[in-house]
């Protein structure tokens, strides 16, 4: 029976750990996953592709993309805060 025990608690506890390193990891992976989708973003613009369809594909408003296009920095520092 110790051993099922044992089993079960570190199962619990590589579960906690998971959580806990998802949750520090996160915010860095998010913000550098926004800015590569900004970057691509910016150069399917400067492609030809429309504003509409980049925020409709995106699930962004189009206000935002235009923004996002306009002001890469300005908009880098808004979604990392």
């Amino acid at each position: 029976m110790q051993r099922g025990w044992n089993d079960v608690l570190g199962r619990l506890l590589l579960t906690v750990a998971a959580v806990l390193h998802r949750g520090i990891a996160s915010r860095q992976a998010v913000k550098t996953w926004k800015l590569r989708r900004n970057e691509v973003l910016r150069a399917a613009h400067r492609r030809g592709v429309p504003v509409e369809v980049l925020a409709s594909r995106l699930g962004l408003t189009q206000s935002w993309v235009r923004y996002v296009i306009k002001n890469p920095r300005k908009a880098a520092l808004e979604e990392a805060a």
